[in-house]
């Protein structure tokens, strides 16, 4: 047990270890020193679901259907959906790494004799700090997109090859090609996706699919599926709950928890959070059958 913690707070000390903003507060010795290891690690779970969730909730609620109706209420059930998905991830990470981690609480104090010294210096003015506030933002900020560029490039670049069919005029170069093997085989199982989600045409598996590696790239795919007349409302919550579970965890929690110093339970927290992702879409669609 002290291995692992020793372990992980050597990690967060290393430069060039960064990703999304659970991990900054995981660096907080103060923070850190409130829960017990299987917490912690869990913050990954609970983190990635909410990662991308005002970009994407206020994205689709300013959609406008074929019909011009409005996606304010779907986008918001899918909030709901979302919520749902995180108290299902973060509770089955937990379970599956408690007892592997144990439930010792975590008692670092940055008693180093660097931090000591620096409690004898005068505090900086507070210019310097906002300068170096914001230089190792940028630092940080920098290091994170080069962290997850890879995954995002590799799934989002897959998923489309194996979403899009050719164009009118067969293969033309251009954006949204591909040899649509996704499609062909969401279709063979599509009573299963229309009882869990509701979707009723098998090319909007992409969403949920594209998403596990960049959820940005997946909204592009909305527009598109508005103009074909394939989505509605509920469509739209699927999407909303979806994509905030599975904004990118793919190409992120291994470096999360690579950070954390718990890299070995990386497939456990893929695993969790794949089941809270499809626990939000099916929570989304009853929702929006319930309130529509």
């Amino acid at each position: 047990m002290k291995s692992n913690i020793s372990n992980g707070s050597k990690c967060l000390k290393k430069p060039g270890r960064f990703n999304p903003a659970v991990i900054s507060l995981a660096k907080d010795h103060r923070f850190r020193r409130g829960f017990t290891p299987w917490q912690l690690v869990s913050l990954t779970n609970f983190g990635t679901a909410f990662g991308m969730g005002l970009i994407v909730v206020t994205f689709m609620a300013t959609l406008q259907l074929g019909d011009g109706g409005s996606t304010v209420k779907a986008a918001l059930t899918g909030l709901l959906g979302a919520l749902v998905g995180s108290v299902v991830s973060t509770r089955l990470m937990q379970r599956m790494i408690r007892p592997l981690v144990g439930d010792t609480p975590i008692d670092e104090a940055p008693a180093t004799q660097e931090g000591a010294a620096g409690l004898q210096h005068e505090r900086p003015p507070i210019w310097l700090r906002v300068l170096n506030a914001l230089l190792d933002g940028g630092k940080s900020g920098a290091e994170l997109g080069m962290a997850v560029i890879p995954g995002v490039l590799i799934i989002s670049t897959f998923v489309m090859l194996l979403t899009f069919g050719p164009g009118e005029k067969g293969y033309s170069g251009e954006a949204f090609q591909g040899v649509a093997l996704l499609p062909a085989l969401a279709a063979k199982v599509g009573g299963l996706f229309e009882l869990l989600f509701g979707f009723t045409q098998p090319e909007l598996v992409a969403f949920p699919v594209t998403s596990l590696g960049a959820v940005g790239a997946a909204m592009s795919l909305v527009p598109p599926f508005i103009a074909k007349g394939w989505i509605g409302g509920n469509e739209i919550a699927v999407f909303t709950a979806m994509g905030m579970c599975w904004s990118g965890f793919l190409s992120t929690h291994t470096a999360m928890l690579d950070a954390l110093g718990y890299r070995h339970l990386t497939s456990r927290a893929i695993v969790a959070h794949t089941m809270g992702g499809l626990c939000a879409g099916v929570a989304a669609h009853q929702l929006y059958l319930l309130l529509g």
